[in-house]
Order: C-alpha cells, then sequence, then structure tokens
C-alpha cells in the first residue's frame, strides 16, 4: 500500500476544489456507503495517430477476452504474441505494442485499460498508463472499504484526481502561477470526468469477426496515396470495405450465418504506390519541377503521374512486379497463418488497379506447365537465331536467293520472325516472296499458339511478352477485333501462384485504355486464362469509369445492369428520367411541371439485376430510348410489343453480364458534376457495391441472399 500513500492524501475541510455540490456539471446519484468493493473489468485499447492526434481505440470484445487471458495465463508474456482483428494484426503483449501481418504500418502501443479521463478537445476518453490505473484502483479500493472520500491524487505528470465519491471523479490540470516557486500541483484547472471501467464510458466495442474465412480477396489501388475524399490510404479504405461486408452477412445472409453454412470474407490491400515512388523517381522529378504552385504540383508529382509511368516500359514493369509479387507473397503468409483454409480467392481493382489488374490477367497462363511449353515453342519457332536452319526453311519455300540478303542484314531465323512485311519491303523483298515468308512463320506459330508482329491474331490467344511487337501495322486492324494485350507496354509478366475465381473492376478506365491502345472489338469467346469471372462495377457520374459490353456488342444498344440498393428497394429517381428530369422542369416551371414530374417517377428505370416482366418493360414511345432492354444470354428482356433477341456479351464473364451501374443518390442527381469526384471514390462505403461482391462470391459455393433483391 506504499505506492498508493505516496500517490493520495485526504483532503482537509479548507479543500480548495469545488464540492459535490458546488458541480453543476456534473449528476449526483445517492450512493450506499456500505456498497461493497468489487474489482474493476479491464479493456483493452491499441492507440492509433489520427489526424495528427492520439486516438484510443478499444479492441472488439472477442480480441479484448483473447488478450486478458494471456496476460492472466500465469504465463511469461514478455515473448507471448496474439493475434487479433481477424488474424490481420498481432498484439506482442510483453512490448505492448501492435504490428500489422499483412502490410507495412507503424506499430501502435497497446494498453490494458481500467481507468479514463476525458480528453481536452473532444469528448473521447483517454485511458491512464496501466501503473497509475493500478494505484488508482487501490485507492478506490480503500475508499470503498473504509467509507473514506475525497481522496486526492497526485498523477506522474503533476496533475490532480480527487475521488469524491463512486459515481463522482474528476481530473485536475494544474494552471501554471507566476510566483517566484512556480505553478503547483494544487492550483485549480478546469475539471475533466474520471471514469472507472469501460462499461461507464460512451465507446463502441463490437463483436470479433467470424473465425471461420470463406473466400480471400485482394484490393488493388487506383493513383496516387490516397483512396478516397478524406485522404485515407487503401488500408483504411477496405478496411471500411470489410466493415460494410461484416454488417451485410448479418442483415443479408442471416439464415446461412446461423446455419454456420458461412463465415466471412477477407479483403485484404495490395500497395504497389508506396514501392514505385521509393525507386528515387520522385528525386528525379523534384529536381525538374517549378517552384510555382508548389501543392498542385506535389500533388501532380504523386498521383496523376501514376498514369504516365504505367504507360512506361520501365516503371511499368515496376508497378507489374510489385503488385504480382505482393499479392503471392500475401497469399503465402495467409496460406501459412490459415492452414485450413479451403475457399477460392477472387481480386478487386479501384481505377488504374483494375487496368494493371486487367494485363495481369490477359497474360497469365492457364498453369505451370503452359509456360514450359511456350518457351519450348519459342525454341522451336526461333531455334535461337541458327542462320543454318534459316537456309534450310528458305531452301523450302524456294527462296534461296535472299539469304544473302538476310545475312548482310544480320537477320537469322528469330529477327526474320519478328520481320514485318515494311521490313521485309525495305530489304528489297519482293512482294510475292515476301507473302511466301509471312504465311510460312504465321502458319508455324499458329500451330504452337504463337502470335507474331504483323499478323491478324485471335483475340483468344494471348501474345507472350517475349515475342510481344511494339506496334502493329494497319492490316491488323481490319476488323477491330484483335488479341486484347495488343498496345500493352512491352513488359514481362509475373505469374499469379493462384487462380483467380472473379475480377471485381470498380470505377475503371479499362474500356478507355483499350480503345486507346487500338482494340476496337473484343471477341466474344474471349475469356481470362486463369479467371472466370469479370465484373464492371461503376457509378453513373463517375468520370473514370468505361463501360465493357458495348465492346463485345459494338452493333446493339442497351443499358447495364442496374444494381439493386441493398434495402431491396429502388431509388425514387432511377435513370435520366428520374429526379434529373424532374429538378429541370421544376427550375423552368414549377406548377407547369408537376404533370411530368409525375410521370418521370413512374417510368421504368434502368433495367435490374432479375429481368423485368414484359408489362414492366412496357414503356411510352419517347422514353424508349431510356427504356433500352435489359439484355441477358438466360432471361432476354420484352420491349414493347416485340422481342429483342439475346445480346451476347461473351465469355468473359462466364456469358453473364459484365457492366453493373449502381444507382445515384437523389442529392447526386441534381448536379452530376459535383459529385463527379465523390462518385469516383464512393465505392468503399457503398453498401450496393459490397452487397453485389459478397452475393457474387457466394454464388459460387451455392450460398444464396436471404431475399432476392429487387
Amino acid at each position: 500500500m506504499s505506492s498508493v500513500e505516496a500517490h493520495q492524501e485526504q483532503l482537509p475541510q479548507s479543500d480548495p476544489f469545488p464540492s459535490p455540490s458546488s458541480c453543476s456539471s456534473f449528476e449526483l446519484i445517492d450512493m450506499d456507503a456500505g456498497s461493497l468493493y468489487e474489482p474493476v473489468s479491464p479493456h483493452w485499447f491499441y492507440c492509433k495517430i489520427i489526424d495528427s492526434k492520439e486516438t484510443w481505440i478499444p479492441f472488439n470484445s472477442d480480441d479484448s477476452q483473447q488478450l486478458e487471458e494471456a496476460y492472466g495465463s500465469g504465463k511469461d508474456c514478455s515473448g507471448a504474441v496474439v493475434a487479433t482483428d481477424g488474424g490481420r494484426y498481432d498484439v506482442h503483449l510483453g512490448e505492448r505494442v501492435r504490428h500489422a501481418v499483412y502490410w507495412d504500418e507503424p506499430a501502435s502501443e497497446v494498453r490494458r485499460c481500467t481507468w479514463f479521463y476525458k480528453g481536452d478537445k473532444d469528448n473521447k476518453y483517454v485511458p491512464y498508463s496501466e501503473s497509475f490505473s493500478q494505484v488508482l484502483e487501490e485507492t478506490y479500493m480503500l475508499a470503498v472499504t473504509l467509507d473514506e472520500w475525497k481522496k486526492k491524487l497526485e498523477s506522474p505528470n503533476r496533475e490532480i484526481i480527487i475521488l469524491h465519491n463512486p459515481k463522482l471523479m474528476v481530473h485536475y490540470q494544474p494552471i501554471a502561477g507566476s510566483d517566484e516557486w512556480g505553478s503547483t500541483p494544487t492550483e485549480q484547472g478546469r475539471p475533466r470526468t474520471v471514469k472507472r471501467g469501460v462499461e461507464n464510458i460512451s465507446v463502441d466495442i463490437h463483436f470479433g469477426e467470424p473465425f471461420q474465412i470463406d473466400h480471400l480477396v485482394f484490393v488493388v489501388h487506383g493513383i496516387g496515396p490516397a483512396c478516397d475524399l478524406r485522404f485515407r490510404s487503401i488500408v483504411q479504405c477496405v478496411n471500411d470495405f470489410r466493415s460494410v461486408s461484416l454488417n451485410l452477412l448479418q442483415t443479408h445472409f442471416k439464415k446461412a450465418q446461423e446455419n454456420e453454412q458461412i463465415g466471412r470474407v477477407e479483403f485484404l490491400p495490395v500497395n504497389w504506390h508506396s514501392p514505385l515512388h521509393s525507386t528515387g523517381v520522385d528525386v528525379d522529378l523534384q529536381r525538374i519541377t517549378l517552384p510555382s504552385i508548389n501543392r498542385l504540383r506535389h500533388f501532380t508529382n504523386d498521383t496523376i503521374l501514376d498514369v504516365f509511368f504505367y504507360n512506361s516500359p520501365t516503371y511499368c514493369q515496376t508497378i507489374v512486379d510489385t503488385v504480382v509479387s505482393e499479392m503471392n507473397r500475401i497469399y503465402t503468409l495467409f496460406l501459412q497463418r490459415n492452414p485450413d483454409f479451403k475457399g477460392g480467392v477472387s481480386i478487386a481493382g479501384h481505377s488504374l488497379g483494375s487496368l494493371i489488374l486487367f494485363d495481369i490477367l490477359t497474360n497469365q497462363k492457364d498453369s505451370l506447365g503452359d509456360i514450359d511449353s511456350e518457351k519450348d515453342s519459342l525454341n522451336i519457332v526461333m531455334d535461337h537465331g541458327d542462320t543454318a536452319n534459316l537456309e534450310e526453311d528458305l531452301k523450302k519455300l524456294q527462296l534461296s536467293e535472299f539469304f544473302n540478303i538476310f545475312a548482310k542484314e544480320k537477320v537469322d531465323k528469330e529477327a526474320l520472325a519478328l520481320c514485318t512485311d515494311r521490313d521485309l519491303q525495305e530489304m528489297g523483298i519482293p512482294l510475292g516472296p515476301r507473302k511466301k515468308i509471312i504465311n510460312y512463320f504465321k502458319s508455324r506459330s499458329s500451330l504452337l499458339g504463337i502470335t507474331r508482329p504483323g499478323m491478324q491474331s485471335a483475340p483468344r490467344v494471348n501474345l507472350p511478352r517475349e515475342a510481344e511487337p511494339c506496334g502493329s501495322t494497319d492490316a491488323t486492324r481490319k476488323d477491330g477485333c484483335l488479341d486484347v494485350s495488343i498496345g500493352q507496354v512491352s513488359v514481362k509478366y509475373p505469374r499469379l501462384i493462384y487462380k483467380p475465381e472473379i475480377f471485381f473492376a470498380f470505377g475503371s478506365p479499362i474500356g478507355m485504355f483499350l480503345t486507346v491502345r487500338g482494340l476496337k472489338r473484343i471477341d466474344p469467346n474471349y475469356k481470362f486464362p486463369t479467371c472466370k469471372g469479370f465484373f464492371n462495377i461503376y457509378h453513373p457520374f463517375d468520370p473514370v469509369a468505361y463501360r465493357i459490353e458495348p465492346m463485345v456488342a459494338p452493333g446493339v444498344e442497351f443499358e447495364p445492369m442496374l444494381i439493386p440498393h441493398h434495402k431491396g428497394r429502388k431509388r425514387m429517381h432511377l435513370g435520366k428520367e428520374g429526379l434529373t428530369r424532374m429538378s429541370m422542369d421544376l427550375k423552368n416551371n414549377l406548377l407547369g411541371s408537376l404533370r411530368m414530374a409525375w410521370k418521370s417517377f413512374t417510368r421504368t428505370p434502368y433495367p435490374a439485376l432479375q429481368a423485368e416482366t414484359a408489362d414492366e418493360a412496357e414503356a411510352e414511345p419517347e422514353s424508349s430510348s431510356e427504356q433500352a432492354s435489359d439484355v441477358s444470354t438466360e432471361e432476354p428482356c420484352a420491349a414493347g410489343k416485340g422481342e429483342l433477341p439475346p445480346i451476347n456479351v461473351g465469355m468473359l464473364n462466364r456469358g453473364q453480364r459484365i457492366d453493373y451501374v449502381l444507382q445515384e443518390k437523389p442529392i447526386e442527381s441534381f448536379n452530376e458534376y459535383l459529385f463527379a469526384l465523390q462518385s469516383h471514390l464512393c465505392y468503399w462505403e457503398s453498401e450496393d457495391t459490397v452487397l453485389l461482391v459478397l452475393k457474387e462470391i457466394y454464388q459460387t459455393q451455392g450460398v444464396f441472399l436471404d431475399q432476392p433483391l429487387q
């Protein structure tokens, strides 16, 4: 008890601090003087720096109990490590620090908390240190046992805490004095509330996450280090995405959870921005950056230039290597920490991140054997540049007279296989022999599944990085239906060590980049070599998002699939003829537009995920263009009196629809431009987006929503 006596003293009758009756800001409750002492229940917290301020956040109830059990086990805690937050963080109990497992993040202080005081600038409670909390608890125990209150303690930083009674305990900060002796700890400051036990403070403590993990999703960010308007990192945004998914599992998959059919989906972030900008490129850019409008130029260098980096062969290789190696590393570590995991893996990308994943997926091989066979095929076709074999091939083609020309230009068999028609023409080869040579290598390459420059390639064939040309002739673009890898930066794409089941693209510019690269049409038979599903999800006002389906079926106009509201209803203002038209009518003529506004609310909106009935699809003639049929390969939708034939949206998503559009909020419909930037960054907290992701993932496992959304 010596530690208690050193920190406390009985207040004299002339106590300068206000008595309980004078503290009007505190609510007093009559206390039973004979109440028995009960030990306080501890709860574990960790400290995070948020907006340059220390914020203490409670562990969820399961993690706190797990930490307390390890603390009270009687064993040496110095080497104890406890996995928390669904296994994404490890707490080193002896050091009282919390470390991230899958990504780089500063370590957080961890504290076993029992006593709290209210902070200065907000109403959040701050825990006392563990040692001083123990002193407070011992003092409280003596006061309750002996029924002797008005105990005064001095904290290590010379602040005063007074225990008036079990329900009134205050903390005073000293006010600096001006006398010759300096400030003293007895000088009165503004009182702050002191609370004992986490149950007496206002803080949200969540339940733990389900232990079972059904599916793993890697999330790749877009340009820049910040992923939303609050300038948060990809880790924080994915945390929000995961939290929304846990809430939706409880509300929309309740039956499956009660029957223990499902656990949860784990979302893990993949960061490529930091490794890219740690290569020294920022220093090089800084040397050439003008000093004016410093903040705007810094934003451009740190964010906008990521698009140009991806189109540079040097930095594109860095980005691709980083994304693939990070996903492979995290996947390997995840399996080590979750040896019983039997679920699948999917990938999701936002903005430029979706394009990176698209390019990676188009350059994957179906198995390890494919990579070896591809290398063997290249050796067969190219023969390592053996000019002797080139001479034999020219003899077969009855073109031996041109061998000396190729020898003079130092063109071996490998180089000749890469030559275009224009290259041969510049070497003086006549038209007839040129066609023979090109046709010969074309036939050899087709047998081995290899595409060479200057040839019209089938879209289903992926171009190996080792043999990819820098460009192509106009002849390759006559039908506009080329390999999806056309125009990609010439880099070597690493291989993923797993096969993703579904690829989700949020606010994706994939369609625009493919068009700029020269691809006019995606062959309906094309699909990713290792990934079966593909969903292009976007907000209607997202300025970066583009559609994919019109590139598969360019001759047919049809609307994207409308994502249902997560509460199972449609917003009243759906489509162009909703609140947007109503707002314009109200601006022009408030009274005269009431009838038109009523019609706008009753018109059929975009097609929903489930096909509309024929009666619902009947529309007025003037709005038929806005009510294009939701045409699916499974359930075509009727429009007017006739029925449109099913639209072939290709095999990118197993023959199912690819483009999915969110419903804009009513306030967003009044001015699309005001909410354009926000629309590009809305996906992290969008319940509709998360629910679609969960729905498609669990459908692959035979688990469905409790009630279908309409």
